[in-house]
């Protein structure tokens, strides 16, 4: 699937192995690494499109899916679990909803997301008008050509998710090198 100006391939947790390491050997020979241009996988030879999101339903209280992002490696048999990527994020709502994960309603669907890189609940709004998703739409972005069905995604509770604090040094501006 393309989240905004990423694409890749979207597996539902229950289809994979637990364990990163196994997880990590499944991932890396799905994209086809370690090649640079992944011709032995469905990844795309570049970091945009060598990139995974992994669904499933959600334990966390507030959240109807859990997603994890992997970023896979391209000329080398790694996968980075670390990141987050928005981009394919904004894609996790209309998986669920296909895939089954979340029952769609008429007009818009809200999906409570939990995002695993970062411990932070995301709500997705996916256009779903007589209860379908709908990919079409008026809504640009830079990057990509065309355009398609908005989706909002509202962050809650993020400052911090990674750094511990909205502000990491405390301070609203720093000097580096003498440069403020």
């Amino acid at each position: 699937m393309r989240g905004g100006t990423s694409r890749g391939p979207f597996f539902l947790e229950d289809d994979l192995p637990r364990e990163r390491g196994e997880l990590s050997r499944v991932l890396v020979a799905a994209m086809g690494s370690p090649n640079a241009l992944q011709v032995d996988g469905i990844g795309g030879g570049n970091p945009l499109t060598s990139k995974v999101a992994i669904v499933g339903r959600s334990a966390q209280a507030g959240a109807d899916v859990d997603y994890l992002f992997a970023q896979v490696s391209t000329d080398r048999a790694f996968v980075d679990f670390s990141p987050n990527c928005g981009n394919m994020l904004s894609a996790v709502g209309p998986f669920a909803i296909e895939a089954g994960l979340v029952a769609a309603r008429d007009g818009e669907t809200t999906v409570r997301i939990f995002n695993r890189n970062t411990s932070v609940l995301v709500e997705s709004v996916v256009q779903t008008p007589g209860g379908v998703v709908d990919y079409g739409g008026t809504t640009a972005i830079d990057g990509v050509a065309g355009t398609a069905a908005p989706i909002r995604l509202v962050f809650r509770d993020a400052f911090g998710s990674k750094t511990g604090a909205l502000l990491p040094t405390g301070r609203s501006r720093d000097e580096i090198d003498g440069i403020p």
